[in-house]
């Protein structure tokens, strides 16, 4: 916080909350706060009806409750004191926002990642064992897709989408983040929503999907994953770009490297899809940090020059879509490391053919 010129740091509801107290508020109206001044005790400001879920840390933080008809502002307010610049948590719900620079108008508000990214987007040796056990619970389910001994041809994207959320929970998460399932045309929309749509022999499917599992301190941690097959006899035009984006994918991994530039690992995996000739279907960055959140920093791509230290834990996942005809992305989780980039995904990164 010295560092950045932070005199109190202002976390709310999202991945900060928990990561730094243990403590994971629900997203209410009513107001949440752990307030944590550069010298001091820290204090969490929480709804009384809400403070049974607190799992108290003495010498961590001190906890005030506040009951409805009180004004947490108030509470929030006196704790902040004379702060000349106050870290917000970047997913603090605006009103309260408002209703501190209201309240406090000779402070300076800017925003919280500025201190809590740094310290988040490198994993400890116990981090990246929960990333690596979330990361073999998918692999698990990919291998079962790959395999064919989840079927596909005649059911809904939902209904796939729906078993692979139990799936995720089965393998020992306790929370299904997503489960994008996209099939034919519909894997073009790189975020599609799995719909009605039947799935049918001789097209690809794109899975991505993931959880969050919960390591030994009680905090969560996410997997995500990525792999396409195809039901049945695959087009020439779809086998060739698959090829296309494993190469990518392989060039952007083996550039993952302590000391490299973000950009450079995206430029390392665009490249290849450049140099194919699809590069104006690669239409999202290279990665995206991830850990207690499913997307937070380091994000690989174009303009990020931070270069990538032991414990960045990210994703590489290029992609290319081809609007009305077919999409196809590759994603695995890789920590960099001084021995170089360790993956958290083994699941077979070849395009897998199945029946249906």
């Amino acid at each position: 916080m010295t560092q950045q010129g932070v005199d109190t740091l202002l976390l709310s509801v999202g991945a900060d909350l928990p990561y730094f107290c243990g403590y994971e508020a629900m997203p209410l109206e009513r107001l949440t706060l752990l307030v944590v001044p550069r010298e001091g005790d820290a204090h969490l400001i929480v709804p009384y009806l809400e403070a049974p879920r607190v799992v108290e840390r003495p010498g961590v933080f001190d906890l005030v409750p506040w009951r409805d008809g009180e004004d947490p502002i108030v509470l929030a307010v006196d704790l902040i004191g004379a702060a000349g610049t106050a870290a917000v948590g970047d997913q603090t719900w605006a009103g309260f926002l408002v209703d501190l620079v209201a309240a406090l108008p000779g402070t300076r508000f800017v925003r919280a990642s500025e201190v809590t990214a740094p310290i988040r987007s490198v994993k400890d040796a116990a981090e990246v064992e929960v990333l690596r056990a979330a990361g073999a619970a998918v692999d698990r389910i990919a291998a079962d897709l790959q395999a064919g001994a989840i079927p596909l041809v005649g059911r809904t994207e939902a209904d796939v989408a729906a078993q692979l959320g139990r799936r995720i929970l089965d393998e020992g998460h306790h929370r299904v983040n997503f489960t994008i399932v996209a099939s034919g045309p519909n894997a073009a929309s790189p975020h599609h929503e799995a719909g009605d749509r039947v799935i049918r022999a001789g097209e690809g499917v794109l899975f991505d999907f993931g959880g969050t599992m919960v390591g030994p301190d009680g905090v969560g941690y996410c997997s995500d994953i990525t792999r396409c097959v195809h039901t049945g006899e695959t087009a020439p035009g779809f086998a060739a770009l698959y090829e296309v984006l494993v190469g990518s994918h392989a060039a952007g991994v083996a550039a993952a490297t302590v000391g490299t530039p973000c950009e450079d690992v995206d430029a390392a995996a665009r490249t290849v899809i450049d140099d194919a000739g699809y590069g104006e279907f690669f239409i999202h960055r290279t990665g995206h940090g991830i850990g207690v959140e499913a997307h937070e920093h380091p994000n690989i791509v174009v303009g990020n020059k931070l270069p990538l230290v032991p414990g960045h834990a990210f994703s590489i996942e290029p992609g290319i879509y081809v609007p009305d005809r077919w999409g196809a992305r590759l994603e695995d989780i890789v920590v960099a490391t001084a021995d170089g980039p360790d993956s958290m995904n083994r699941a077979d990164h070849r395009l897998a053919v199945v029946d249906g």
